[in-house]
């Protein structure tokens, strides 16, 4: 299973490197999405430090979508999910290396868009190892049900459309967990918040996404 993952995982990486796709559109969607905040807000700056934490979360789970909308495309271009199914790979390592592919593109978005919260919403960097931890746990979970439902929306001719309206609702405690852990590293939080509980559910909810993901991706690749 974890050789076929590296596989699995690599190739993408690999497409991704020589397509750029992730670079010339995901990354500029995602600084974009932090600037159209910028103005939407700059009025009263104390309200755009507060809601540095969400609005930076909101735009990590938008690139999300299409990050795994870009995977799932790759995989139904020229027959190469005919190929994957027929390859004798480990269905549990084939969705662990895509998750694990997503993961690590938008762990790099992540450090971009740090910056860029940084740069315009003036907020000071604070609390580093909850950051690392609480970016870590959330993107596996996102990566990880972005991919199981990147699959199970791949069989239908409305998949662009049809991912958001599953994937959001089922990330939504992701997005809560990350805002709460990360206002509470930066300070910004309106009230006392416990990081260690939320970093604990984000936790949590990376553990039950990654491991429904290894059980249900096989009989959705059947049924794509």
């Amino acid at each position: 299973m974890w050789r076929d993952a590296v596989l699995v995982g690599g190739k993408d990486l690999r497409i991704e490197a020589r397509s750029r796709v992730a670079t010339n559109q995901v990354a500029p969607f995602a600084v974009l999405v932090l600037i159209l905040f910028a103005f939407a807000l700059d009025p009263d700056r104390g309200v755009l430090t507060r809601a540095a934490a969400g609005l930076f979360w909101v735009a990590v789970l938008f690139s999300a979508v299409l990050a795994v909308q870009r995977a799932q495309a790759v995989e139904s271009s020229d027959g190469t999910g005919d190929a994957l199914r027929l390859s004798g790979l480990d269905p549990a390592g084939v969705f662990l290396g895509k998750a694990g592919a997503v993961a690590v593109q938008l762990l790099a978005l992540e450090v971009v868009l740090g910056v860029g919260v940084v740069l315009l919403y003036d907020v000071e960097p604070a609390g580093y190892p909850t950051l690392a931890l609480t970016a870590v746990a959330a993107t596996l979970g996102l990566a990880a049900a972005g991919t199981l439902y990147g699959a199970l929306a791949a069989g239908s001719r409305v998949s662009e459309t049809l991912l958001p309206l599953l994937l959001l609702p089922a990330v939504a405690p992701v997005l809560i967990a990350a805002t709460r852990a990360s206002e509470a590293a930066l300070g910004t939080a309106a009230l006392p918040v416990a990081a260690g509980d939320w970093l604990a559910l984000l936790g949590v909810l990376a553990v039950v996404y990654v491991a429904f993901g290894v059980v249900a991706f096989g009989p959705l690749m059947e049924e794509q």
